[in-house]
């Protein structure tokens, strides 16, 4: 029972305020989704302790019906409850229950909060879908269920034409990523006859001499099969090359950021390699190209977010760069150790979005940090809870005696990336410690822009800055103590010496996999290597911004091409807008002007329909109304009738 609890507690708040939010009223329906999800997060870490300390004893799947029985596919609408899926439910339940009530206060002006606060928890239900599902069919539900979400909710300020543009772009990038998942689908099921999970992971082995042929090509059929699991993993978790959607989504209220860069959506993929581990450890040269494509986003996102101004887009690109910390872990093999840096990082990441929020709403809706400077003075909490988010994303922390969330999982893969015996190892530690360095500087830049220095707002502006309200400023506290402590309280369990116990069978990996342990014993260098980027990289920060502010626009405008290249994201943009929709809206405008409207409209049904208005205004014009016209016509008539009767009669 208390699973389902879990699992359609949202699910009911989303409906009832979604089919009755106006009669229910706002602060109602704000109160009952908060609730609801409340419930669920509450609910969440009982499970995660009854399972997680129990040696997996309690692991279990509950069948809540009969979904789809069709020739030899036979699927069960199920909740498959282990110490990741536990883990995973704590992330999403707690961060949106965090979101909720911090909504109550960012949205309370919003005309549409009824419709917002549905928006969340459906979202939340979707992502909860994803991390219980026992087959790849629910996973699909879920995974289809969470771009819908976000697509909503990016949009969700439907009458500024850039939100519906970052919407429409999440969603047809997500349909890339998302058209390779499905053929991932389509394959597990050529291959095993199942899209059950414990069918496909205890056969995967069996299978390693498959083939599967396309084209008049062969490919082993696990290593494709990862491979497409992993595109659509690209997609959802914002990728290089599928990146571009995750910037843009800023455009949605900063809540929808939060949610979407600390708990759901970007989750999935992370979530989805790591259940499936039990394939990917049979594919080593995929996990290879998860290395790359992980280190390789991770120095992408943090060198665009060396020079953005946004604050937003700062903390956003940080997101697409922390993944990719997270995607090398799974891609050596270290599974734990993803997942534990996605757990700690949903609590800064929430913590550091929900603050730029309230930095916003003191702001009066101002995001451009050029026009910001000074706040700490204004808006002292938020300071403080942005300080201990920016800490703990930089990893500040001393080996062996104490550190913030980051520090205890971002290190991890650092050392993991170092002692991995993979080829692209050396690639991956590299970028890892030069992308820390990045992190340490554009997150202090941040800090130092917003609230040190003179302010550089306008006096009306300043007029009207005021710290938030309680009801936003408590939920911060929350995922503040979790910024500060989740690192450090739940770093044995979940890497260290109790990790096997944790994460009994919820994770796979073969028996020469000792990554775990490996870390454990690199040198001083290696396991300092981390804070030295993070000390240079928070001095040189606080040199340029604090000491000599003016140093920064002066290299600007000397590497006036550099700065341009990481100000406008690598061209990505303008390269894609180049390759793809130029061409297609070339392609498209032909086939609607030659093939739609001049051959299919001119032919087809608007050519009949103009014909038959042509002869029928014709018609009309016989009838003008006059006996004599009539009475001509008739002895016209009358004479063709006796023509043709006389001609008749002769033959």
């Amino acid at each position: 029972m208390i699973y389902l609890l879990i699992v359609f507690l949202p699910l009911v708040g989303a409906l009832f305020t979604g089919l009755f939010g106006k009669a229910f009223g706002a602060r109602n329906s704000e109160l009952l989704t908060s609730i609801f999800v409340s419930i669920s997060a509450i609910l969440s870490w009982i499970v995660l302790f009854n399972i997680g300390w129990s040696n997996g004893s309690n692991d279990e799947v509950v069948v809540v019906m009969k979904w789809l029985t069709s020739g030899s596919l036979d699927i069960n609408w199920s909740l498959r409850i282990d110490t990741l899926t536990a883990v995973m439910l704590v992330v999403v339940n707690t961060v949106s229950a965090v979101v909720h009530f911090y909504s109550i206060g960012y949205m309370h002006e919003d005309p549409s909060r009824q419709r917002f606060f549905s928006y969340l928890s459906l979202f939340t239900f979707a992502m909860l879908m994803l991390v219980t599902s026992n087959n790849f069919m629910q996973l699909f539900f879920g995974w289809e269920g969470v771009g819908l979400a976000s697509y909503l909710l990016i949009g969700f300020w439907h009458h500024k034409e850039s939100a519906n543009n970052a919407a429409m772009k999440a969603f047809i990038v997500n349909r890339v990523g998302d058209f390779g998942f499905a053929l991932g689908i389509f394959c597990i099921f050529f291959v095993f006859g199942s899209l059950d999970f414990d069918y496909v992971f205890s056969n995967a082995s069996s299978f390693l001499s498959e083939e599967i042929t396309i084209f008049g090509s062969s490919f082993n059929a696990i290593s494709f099969i990862c491979f497409l699991l992993f595109i659509g993993a690209m997609g959802k978790s914002a990728q290089f090359l599928l990146h571009t959607w995750l910037p843009d989504a800023m455009e949605g209220p900063t809540p929808v950021s939060a949610l979407i860069h600390a708990a759901t959506m970007v989750t999935a993929g992370v979530f989805l390699v790591a259940r499936c581990s039990p394939l990917f450890e049979l594919s080593p040269d995929v996990m290879t190209f998860i290395v790359f494509i992980g280190a390789t986003t991770a120095i992408f996102a943090a060198s665009v977010a060396l020079v953005q101004n946004d604050i937003k887009r700062v903390i956003a690109y940080s997101t697409c760069s922390q993944l990719g910390y997270m995607f090398v872990a799974l891609g050596v093999g270290a599974y734990q150790i993803g997942i534990f840096h996605l757990f700690t990082h949903a609590f800064f990441k929430a913590l550091l979005f929900l603050g730029a929020g309230s930095v916003i709403h003191a702001m009066s809706n101002e995001q451009d940090m050029r026009n910001m400077g000074g706040l700490r003075k204004y808006i002292p909490k938020t300071y403080i809870l942005m300080l201990a988010g920016t800490l703990a994303l930089t990893g500040f922390g001393i080996p062996g005696v104490f550190g913030m969330a980051g520090f205890y999982s971002k290190d991890a893969i650092i050392e993991a990336a170092f002692v991995t015996n993979l080829d692209v190892g050396t690639y991956a530690f590299a970028m890892l410690l030069i992308a820390a360095l990045m992190t340490s500087f554009y997150s202090w830049r941040l800090v130092f822009l917003t609230f040190h220095g003179k302010t550089r707002a306008s006096d009306e502006v300043i007029s009207h800055i005021h710290e938030s309200p309680n009801i936003m400023l408590f939920p911060l506290f929350i995922l503040f103590l979790g910024a500060i402590f989740s690192g450090y309280l739940f770093y044995d369990s979940f890497i260290d010496h109790g990790f096997k116990e944790f994460w009994a069978s919820s994770i796979f990996i073969l028996k020469d996999n000792h990554i775990l342990e490996e870390i454990h014993h690199v040198s001083y260098l290696i396991k300092w290597s981390p804070t030295i980027m993070m000390v240079l990289g928070v001095s040189l920060s606080y040199y340029l911004y604090v000491k000599n502010p003016k140093i920064p626009s002066k290299m600007a405008s000397e590497h006036e091409v550099l700065y341009n290249f990481l100000l406008n994201k690598w061209y990505f943009d303008e390269i894609y807008n180049f390759i793809f929709v130029k061409p297609v809206i070339k392609i498209g405008k032909i086939f609607w002007k030659s093939g739609d409207e001049n051959i299919i409209n001119r032919y087809g049904p608007d050519g009949i329909s103009k014909q038959v208005t042509r002869i029928t205004k014709k018609m009309v014009q016989l009838q003008t109304g006059y006996i004599y016209h009539y009475a001509f016509s008739m002895i016209i008539g009358l004479s063709f009738i006796i023509t043709f009767y006389i001609i008749v009669g002769r033959g």
